[in-house]
């Protein structure tokens, strides 16, 4: 069965979900918390029993802890699987342990003619109903358009014709994939080789989702004070596959208190485009 652009709105059974607080340090560890400084700065996010600091999670955290029960949408072939865009909603800060309901259901489809673009959301609520966040996963599965159903909106995001207000540089470690994916994403696109070598790599490449991480807490710490509180949401486009080992590079442009524009590049090549962080004050 290919894919089923019926299925736009489906919505599935509301799931619990809940995370621990070796997740959140996993998790923590796994975006490159603490290697500039293991025993000082982001301690509030790699440990748990320091003395006078109180554990916290990092804002995107909430891509990983689940999605609820995703209703049918068809079936593709996964080698042809690629993670074309994330957003996340933090309607607050998301705690270093808890429990949530997650709902998912199925967002647009579009039809880009060799490919689709499925876009899966997720809202995650507390016990009570109360909201802690929602995400919205953009997947581009290749080989599964050509229906003649519509291709979507196009994207007028443009970078400002300045110098970045922040830029900072984070290197990736060389085994920095195998770190992540303990945070629950094993697609062995991102750990074996003759996998990767059938989606067209020449290596395994990183989680397109640990990138997301690195410039979310780029931007957290540059732009919010390192506060996780005022750390609203951030949205973008995956451009170009990262390799273990790189160095990302966040340039982040102030639009005004509410509203950052972001890309993350490896040297002139953008990997992580078309970037929409909202913060609080």
């Amino acid at each position: 069965m290919p894919i089923n652009p019926d299925a736009v709105g489906s919505v599935g059974e509301p799931t619990e979900i809940s995370w621990t607080s070796k997740q959140s340090l996993i998790y923590a560890l796994g975006i490159g918390a603490g290697v500039a400084d293991p025993t000082g700065f982001e301690l509030e996010f790699t440990t748990e029993n320091s003395d006078g600091v109180t554990q916290r999670a990092f804002p995107t955290q909430g891509v990983v802890m689940g999605g609820g029960g995703t209703p049918d949408f068809g079936s593709f072939n996964p080698v042809f699987l690629l993670h074309a865009e994330q957003a996340i909603t933090c309607h607050r800060e998301i705690p270093a342990t808890g429990t949530g309901i997650a709902t998912g259901r199925v967002g647009n489809i579009w039809d880009k003619g060799k490919a689709a673009l499925v876009y899966l959301e997720t809202d995650v609520t507390d016990p009570e109903g109360e909201p802690l966040w929602s995400t919205s996963a953009g997947l581009f599965l290749g080989g599964e358009g050509g229906w003649g159903g519509e291709r979507g909106p196009s994207n007028d995001w443009e970078a400002p014709e300045r110098n970045p207000d922040h830029v900072v540089s984070y290197a990736t470690r060389s085994d920095q994939a195998l770190l992540y994916r303990l945070s629950g994403d094993r697609n062995p696109l991102h750990s074996d080789p003759t996998f990767a070598s059938a989606a067209g790599f020449d290596t395994p490449i990183l989680h397109g989702l640990c990138t997301y991480g690195f410039t979310g807490r780029a931007l957290l710490h540059a732009t919010c004070g390192s506060d996780p509180a005022r750390f609203a949401g951030m949205s973008g486009r995956f451009k170009s596959p990262v390799t273990p080992g790189e160095v990302l590079e966040v340039h982040a442009w102030e639009i005004d208190d509410a509203t950052v524009l972001f890309q993350t590049r490896i040297g002139d090549r953008v990997v992580f485009d078309a970037g929409v962080m909202t913060r609080r004050h």
